[in-house]
Order: C-alpha cells, then sequence, then structure tokens
C-alpha cells in the first residue's frame, strides 16, 4: 500500500501525479536549499530576516507614494486611496502564483526532485502572463467606471490619472511579484533582497523629482513607482539566466494539465488575499463617505498604508511558514508542523509587539509626515488617534496569518482563502458596519471594528489550523 493511499491528506502534490511520467530526480541542492530542508526553527529564522528587509523597503513603495502625495493636498491623498483596492486587485493574481510558487515549488524541491520543481517555476510564468493581459485589458475598459462606483466623485480625474500608470505597467509589477515567490521558494532570499531593495530605492529618488521637479503630480508618484519594479523585473530575469537553483530553460517544460490545476487549485484562493483586501479598503470607504466624508477617506487612506507597513514586518515569518511547511509535506516530515506553527507564532507576537509600542509613542510624528501641507494639516489629529488604534490591531495578525500560512503550505488553498476571508473582511466589514452606523460611532467605529473583527478572525482561524495539523499528524500515527 502507498502512502497516498493509506493517507490520501498527507500529500495533495504527490498524488496528483501519480498517473504522469516523473522527471528524472536531481538533488543537487544550495544553501537556500539544505535551509528549507533542515532545522525548521532555524529556516524559519534564516529565511525571514532577509525577507523582512526586502518587504519592508518594497513596502515603503506605497508609504513613499502616500508622503509625497500629501504634498498635493487631501484630494489627491483621497484619490490614490480610491485607486489602493483596484491596484491590490490587479497584483491579486500574481501575489497568488506567487503563493502558488512557495507551496508547490517547495513541495517539489522537499521530494529533491528539481525538474518538477523546474517544470512548476515555467507553468506558473505562463499563467502569469496570461493574467496580466487579461486583467490590463479589462480593468482599463472600465476604471472610469469602476471609480465612480466606489465613490471617487471629485476626486475621479486625480484617481485616473494615478491609476492608468498603474494599469500600463502591471506586467512589471506581476513579474516581479511572481519572481519573489519562485526564488523564495527555492530558498533564495538574498536575491529577493536586492531586487526588493533596488525598487524601494530607485522610488524614494524619483518620487520628488517626477512629482514636483518634472511638474508630473500624483502621475509621476505611480510612474515612479513602475519604472522601479521595471529594473527590479530585469535584474531578477537575468538572475534566472544566470545564477538560481532552479532552471527556467524553455527546454525543461512539459505541459501538465494536472499541474496547472493543481497550481490554480492553490493559486486562485491565495490570490484572493488582494481581492480581500482591497474589498475591504473598498467597503471602509464606503462606510466612511457615508458616515465622515472623503477627509475620512484621507486619514484611512494614509493611516491603512503605515499599518501596513507595520504589518509587512509580519509577512516574511508567514512566507517562510509556506516554505518550510511545504518542504516538510515534500520530504514527509510532518511533525515539523506544530513546530512550525508554534514557534513561528511566538516570534511574529513579539515583534508585533515591539512594533505596536513604537507606533503608539511615535504616532503623533507619523501622522505629521501625511499632514505637512496645509491641506492636510487638519488631519493630524485624526491620522494619530487611527494610528494607536490600529496598534491592537497588530497583535494579533500573527496568529491569524501563520494559522492561513500552515494551510497554504500544505497545499489547501481552499482552507487559506476562508480563513483570510473570515479574518480580514467579514468580521471586520460586519463589526465596522455596526459600530459606524448602527451605533453611530462615525469614523471611530470602523477603526475599532477592523481591531475586533481582526481579534475574533485569528482566533478561529488558529483552532481551526491547529485542528487540521491534529487531524494529519494522526492520520499519519495510525498508518
Amino acid at each position: 500500500m502507498t502512502n497516498n493511499d493509506e493517507d490520501p491528506e498527507k500529500s495533495q502534490l504527490d498524488s496528483d501525479y501519480n498517473n504522469e511520467n516523473q522527471f528524472e530526480k536531481n538533488e543537487e541542492e544550495t544553501e537556500g536549499v539544505s535551509t528549507i530542508l533542515g532545522d525548521p526553527k532555524k529556516a524559519i529564522v534564516k529565511l525571514s530576516a532577509p525577507i523582512m528587509v526586502s518587504v519592508v523597503l518594497a513596502s515603503l513603495n506605497s508609504l513613499i507614494d502616500a508622503i509625497w502625495i500629501a504634498g498635493l493636498g487631501h484630494e489627491a491623498l483621497a484619490a490614490m486611496g480610491f485607486v489602493t483596492p483596484l491596484s491590490m486587485l490587479l497584483i491579486g493574481f500574481s501575489g497568488g502564483l506567487s503563493n502558488g510558487a512557495l507551496s508547490i515549488i517547495s513541495n517539489f524541491i522537499g521530494a529533491r526532485d528539481k525538474k518538477r520543481a523546474d517544470n512548476a517555476a515555467l507553468h506558473i510564468l505562463l499563467i502569469m502572463i496570461i493574467f496580466t493581459v487579461a486583467i490590463m485589458v479589462s480593468v482599463g475598459l472600465f476604471f472610469k467606471q469602476i471609480l465612480l462606483t466606489i465613490g471617487a466623485g471629485s476626486t475621479v480625474e486625480l484617481a485616473l490619472q494615478y491609476g492608468y500608470v498603474i494599469i500600463g505597467g502591471s506586467i512589471f509589477m506581476m513579474f516581479s511579484t511572481v519572481a519573489y515567490g519562485i526564488m523564495r521558494a527555492e530558498g533564495n532570499v538574498k536575491k529577493t533582497m536586492y531586487a526588493m531593495s533596488l525598487a524601494a530605492i530607485m522610488n524614494m529618488i524619483l518620487d520628488p523629482i517626477f512629482i514636483y521637479n518634472l511638474n508630473m503630480g500624483i502621475s509621476g508618484a505611480s510612474l515612479a513607482t513602475m519604472l522601479s519594479l521595471a529594473a527590479a523585473s530585469f535584474l531578477m530575469f537575468y538572475w534566472f539566466k544566470k545564477d538560481t537553483y532552479l532552471s527556467l530553460n524553455l527546454k525543461n517544460f512539459k505541459y501538465s494539465s494536472k499541474l496547472v490545476k493543481k497550481i490554480l487549485s492553490i493559486s486562485i484562493p491565495s490570490s484572493t488575499e488582494y481581492l480581500i483586501m482591497s474589498l475591504l479598503v473598498g467597503s471602509m470607504n464606503i462606510i466612511l463617505v457615508t458616515v465622515s466624508g472623503s477627509e475620512a477617506v484621507a486619514v484611512f487612506s494614509a493611516g491603512w498604508n503605515i499599518a501596513l507597513v507595520s504589518v509587512i514586518l509580519l509577512a516574511p515569518i508567514a512566507i517562510s511558514v509556506v516554505v518550510v511547511v511545504g518542504a516538510s509535506i515534500g520530504a514527509g516530515k510532518l511533525e515539523n508542523l506544530n513546530i512550525v506553527q508554534n514557534y513561528s507564532i511566538k516570534l511574529g507576537t513579539l515583534i508585533a509587539i515591539v512594533t505596536a509600542v513604537i507606533t503608539f509613542i511615535f504616532a503623533p510624528y507619523i501622522a505629521g509626515l501625511f499632514t505637512y501641507s496645509s491641506g492636510t494639516a487638519g488631519l493630524s489629529g485624526l491620522l494619530t488617534e487611527f494610528l494607536r488604534v490600529m496598534t491592537l490591531y497588530y497583535i494579533f495578525v500573527p496568529i491569524g496569518s501563520v494559522a492561513s500560512s500552515i494551510f497554504l503550505g500544505i497545499g489547501k488553498g481552499l482552507n487559506y482563502f476562508m480563513a483570510n476571508v473570515i479574518r480580514q473582511l467579514l468580521l471586520a466589514v460586519l463589526f465596522a458596519y455596526v459600530l459606524a452606523i448602527t451605533l453611530g460611532f462615525g469614523q471611530e467605529g470602523v477603526w475599532w471594528g477592523i481591531v475586533i473583527g481582526n481579534i475574533f478572525g485569528s482566533l478561529i482561524s488558529i483552532l481551526w489550523s491547529k485542528s487540521y495539523i491534529r487531524k494529519l499528524t494522526t492520520a499519519k500515527s495510525t498508518v
């Protein structure tokens, strides 16, 4: 009896390929591959550190844009806020494919099957190109109508100036996101750090030049971001040709419909994380327009960008969890799952507490970065209040994000999707609506709704993931 017959839940990836011709195995290892196949605790730390540097710098792109755009007035800042859900949707598919790469490629590497890992990476890039074209056309054709539907109103022209550049350069946004996932899946986190650092530094330099020196206004901010991502994309493309464990040579490509289905079964549910976030932002914008007006949207736009930068400190741990869990599943080391989950939550919570304390203390000064112009000076107090409320949000993020990442590493894309919907959308919108509109707390009700929804959602996610791990390990022990 095979392992898949005894325990069909143990490895969803392997079962999909039982009837296919197997590629010749190649057990050549790099430092990154050795890391993800070694001690799980050490792997989490070793992978997380470079990823933390890179994602923090990369997340500064939107934060830096918001700081410079704030100098154009609160309407420009609000316009950026209305484009945010759409840009998040735009990168959603590439983010999902990146997550698919983390799960599937690391699983093949854990099974020491390099050629299938190469083939999976090529399939993922092909799907990315197809989706990029489809998204550029569909979103571009209806962009103005979408903006008006979500309440852009008088800011619609500014939003169009900012957003059309984002749509036009989406190929670089999507390729870079997918490439990061492929490199991280092989444990090659240093190169992603270099590429993302390049993009962030370029954006810092180009933003003020394009926005003010060249008088391009809000469109200059999005152009600076796209050019920065283009530079990072070309750098990674060069590395794929010369210096990575995985080989993205077309001669390694062997089309597999089952592989495509497996990629999509993980990528589509996980890509909706960005859809979930865009729906959250869009829903909050609608509630805020109803209870307070465009100034509240401007506060939320700036404050949410700051919150995302703070939360991004925890993203490297979640990414590392997916890679290590995927490799452990491929290697048949199910005992690593509880170790990875418990250790990652402890590490993430420690980082979250430190971040929350720093944010609470320095909230007025952080708010000052976005309220230095005469058009935004009146928002300083409201933005400070938002930032301090969000410190409670930070503390529970590690519990929910690690729980979701466990599902993704195992290859259970639907479970990942449902956990994120509950934690990041349904409960947050429900509590925000009740507190802001039903109970009449206004925009403060929106802030607290996000926090309370995240707390309850994170607790549900962790209980669910622990139950699933227990099911897998129990099934293995009875074999």
